[in-house]
């Protein structure tokens, strides 16, 4: 770790540069008239040499580090596209994607999101995935502190006297970016990737773009919105982060909603006590869950293939993931019956590995903080925190303590959040706007979807009643898809009046079943961790925590 000295200096630095880019971004009008050219480079497509999509190319985009200094320091951002193939007549420009994060790669979506609709609307738009500055295959790549989520990490719980250790490895995390991208976090808000789209609509040179964005990418494409509403050809947001509320209160909403999914996820464990027997109510589920946590923080299990022990802290990032996914409920369900009733590890091993252990770096954590902790103030001491968190904990037992500590580095983030909070969204100039929100989903709570829709007027909110998955668009829900169908086909929008404009059921509650685990070999153990495709039904897509 670098001398404190050092690192103080470059905090103070990053001060500096963030209140010069906060006063830039705030000085702009709608459209960036005042910027009327961004500096941005040239776009050089190459084939992505991407055996399973051979169409898809490739580029790199240099955009500049402050857009309130166009010609100053460059970094690239890293794009991909799969072109339009219907005649010229028919083709309706680009569409870019992001999936969330803030921070998360879109270069997986053209290919995958183009595919889940009927061919004769994808094949009208150009489909532009691309990695958010800082992040994934941009350049540069930021990275701070890579080790930071290495097993076997603290305990979340307070009662287990880790707070110490968790306010540590927190301020050194902040400073560890500090030290060496003092001259980046600044520029890495939302409204800065937002500024990024507008280089890269310039450069594709077209006058209006699409948009499809779920989670924070909700943000983004609201944002960008505000920001240039006569670019926008079309927009969908699905997931939707609402457009006044500060960070720091957003975490709490969502404890209180993983709790729901929680209590949900023993309700429905408890009715097939037959398969998993751990009790014929959800209050006996909840304690059996307890209690292999407990165990856990006497002794770990084994980790391999992913490196370390799962402890408490590894266990509950395994299961928090059924907020955001009830696909994962059998699989969670398992590893609770195998350890108590079979004393076996083996299926909380392999979820650990498909769920939560961590990859290679990919930015993701740095991006994510770098736009949370500088869009709004942050409680900058820790008793704040700590008597604020209590009473959440209070009520929401399963999420508080695991999300509080993944956010600490706000705390001691060295550039301090915006006092007057994030970017106004108006609507004011944009087209109609589709917005998908389930009234179940943990990450981005039903609140924000209704929020959304208040603050754009002319949009059109799709509910899904019911439904849980965070992102619900392309899960075989066609009530959803064939919405969304239509609308990139030819605008077409839900008719319904009010602030609902349609409302489509959830899907089915996954059936029980015990997900046996495969036998256990010396090849398995050696093995890289396996890793969920954003395909996989299973898997948890635009992660906003």
């Amino acid at each position: 770790m670098r001398k404190a000295i050092a690192l103080l200096a470059a905090a103070a630095a990053v001060a500096a540069l963030g209140g010069a880019s906060a006063s830039a971004a705030s000085g702009t009008g709608p459209d960036g008239a005042d910027l009327v050219d961004t500096g941005q480079g040239k776009l050089d497509w190459s084939s992505c040499s991407d055996t399973a999509t051979p169409a898809l190319q490739c580029a790199m985009l240099d955009v500049p580090v402050d857009y309130g200094d166009p010609r100053g320091r460059k970094i690239k951002i890293k794009l991909n596209r799969l072109p339009a193939t219907a005649p010229k007549d028919k083709q309706q420009g680009p569409i870019l994607l992001n999936p969330g994060g803030p921070g998360d790669s879109g270069l997986w979506m053209p290919a995958y999101i183009s595919g889940q609709i009927p061919a004769d609307v994808a094949s009208t738009y150009d489909w532009i995935g691309f990695d958010p500055r800082g992040t994934n295959g941009s350049d540069p790549h930021v990275v701070c502190d890579a080790h930071y989520f290495d097993a076997e990490r603290p305990d979340y719980q307070l009662s287990q006297g880790t707070s110490k250790a968790w306010l540590k490895k927190a301020a050194g995390y902040a400073a560890d970016c500090a030290a060496d991208w003092s001259w980046l976090l600044p520029h890495m808000t939302t409204v800065d990737n937002a500024r990024d789209m507008d280089s890269i609509r310039r450069a594709l040179g077209v006058p209006k773009i699409n948009f499809y964005g779920g989670s924070w990418g909700t943000s983004l494409g609201s944002t960008y919105g505000q920001l240039f509403p006569s670019h926008v050809r079309r927009m969908v947001l699905d997931s939707i982060v609402g457009p006044t509320i500060s960070w720091y209160d957003h975490n709490i909403l969502q404890d209180k909603e993983h709790q729901r999914r929680f209590d949900a996820f023993a309700a429905w464990t408890a009715k097939a006590d037959s398969v998993y027997h751990l009790g014929a109510d959800a209050e006996a589920v909840k304690k059996a869950y307890y209690q292999v946590e407990d165990a856990l923080r006497k002794d770990p299990a084994d980790a391999a293939p992913a490196p370390g022990k799962i402890g408490p802290a590894e266990f509950e990032d395994t299961f928090y993931g059924g907020g955001y996914n009830f696909l994962r409920w059998p699989r969670m369900a398992t590893v609770l019956s195998a350890y108590l009733t079979q004393h076996d590890t083996r299926p909380l091993t392999i979820a650990y590995n498909k769920y939560a252990a961590p990859g290679a770096d990919d930015g993701t954590f740095p991006a994510y903080n770098a736009a949370q902790c500088t869009e709004n103030a942050w409680p900058r001491d820790w008793e704040s925190w700590k008597k604020d968190q209590a009473k959440v904990n209070d009520a929401a037992p399963f999420y508080a303590y695991n999300n509080m500590w993944y956010n600490a580095a706000c705390m001691f983030w060295p550039y301090q959040g915006n006092p007057a909070g994030r970017l106004k969204i108006t609507g004011k100039g944009l087209p109609p706007v589709l917005l998908f929100q389930a009234t179940e989903d943990a990450a981005t709570p039903y609140e924000g979807g209704l929020a959304m829709h208040d603050a754009l007027p002319g949009s059109k909110l799709v509910v899904q009643n019911g439904g849980s998955f965070h992102e619900i668009l392309f899960h075989g829900n066609t009530c959803l898809d064939d919405t969304f169908t239509a609308y990139l086909r030819d605008g077409s929008l839900p008719q319904g009046k009010g602030r609902i404009a349609k409302t489509c059921a959830p899907e089915a509650d996954p059936t029980p079943v015990y997900v046996t685990p495969p036998p256990a070999t010396a090849k398995a153990l050696t093995a890289a961790p396996e890793r969920l495709t954003p395909g996989d039904p299973e898997a948890v897509r635009g992660v906003l925590r």
